[in-house]
């Protein structure tokens, strides 16, 4: 009797064993979607690594959350193929909320931003009806695109008066081609410009605006409860300072975070 009751006690262990190794397995996976080269937000080095302030702030929301994080970096303009494939669960990469308010289940707003235009110094270009006649850069699929291209409320007509409007794959091939002299100018949000320059003196931004924006994360129509369980854990991260202190390691988006502690709200 002792020996089946070993048996059954050994049976029994096997299974919670193996039923708490199924449950870890089963665990919510949280899986990143962003542009793989659209630094400070999002990036990979020359290493193989992610990184970058939406890729940190992630990885925090995810250790809050209990989940496992895991890193779904795509080319920008292969965002919503692989949203709507199921191969990500949100697009959280510098993505403006501006303009696409019906098209996603968006979180809260996490950092402000202002698109400019990106001249070197000494050039010839000091407003923005000097850019008449130049070969301007923009990243494709981003809101300086999408404002050049609407001629009712954003910046077609200006871009009508351009010799011509290049089109990158990434700021960071644009921003390389201004150095090289090939294009004139780059239409580009305030943050990533201000990183490029960082690394890159002799240049500036113009004095006006093209327009302004919000950042959030956009995720699928009907996911609405993991966007809620993301927002919680983004506020407790604002709560707690972690919002602030990762903030803090990337200046160049630092002044432009817009959320505060609830108890300052």
């Amino acid at each position: 009797m002792k020996k089946f009751l070993a048996i059954g006690l050994t049976v029994l262990t096997l299974a919670m064993l193996l039923s708490g190794c199924n449950t870890k397995k089963e665990g919510k996976v949280f899986k990143h979607g962003f542009d793989l080269d659209y630094p400070p937000y999002s990036y990979i080095d020359d290493n193989g690594e992610v990184g970058g302030f939406d890729v940190e702030l992630c990885k925090a929301v995810c250790e809050y959350n209990g989940w496992t994080y895991e890193a779904v970096p795509f080319n920008w303009d292969a965002k919503d193929a692989e949203l709507n494939a199921g191969n990500c669960d949100c697009i959280w990469s510098g993505f403006t909320r501006n303009g696409r308010e019906d098209d996603y289940t968006w979180s809260m707003s996490y950092s402000d931003n202002t698109q400019m235009i990106l001249v070197p110094d000494g050039s010839d270009i000091t407003s923005l009806e000097d850019l008449a006649g130049k070969a301007v850069g923009v990243q494709t699929a981003t809101s300086a695109y999408d404002l050049l291209q609407d001629s009712e409320e954003g910046q077609g007509e200006l871009c009508a008066t351009f010799a011509s409007l290049e089109i990158y794959d990434t700021y960071t091939i644009a921003f390389n081609d201004l150095q090289a002299g090939g294009i004139d100018a780059i239409a580009i949000d305030i943050t990533s410009g201000n990183y490029l320059m960082s690394g890159n003196p002799g240049y500036h931004f113009l004095d006006e605006e093209l327009g302004s924006e919000q950042y959030a994360i956009g995720f699928r129509k009907d996911d609405t409860e993991l966007c809620e369980q993301v927002n919680t854990a983004l506020q407790a991260l604002v709560d707690n300072g972690t919002y602030d202190a990762i903030g803090q390691k990337y200046p160049e988006i630092y002044e432009f975070l817009c959320l505060k502690p609830s108890n300052a709200q």
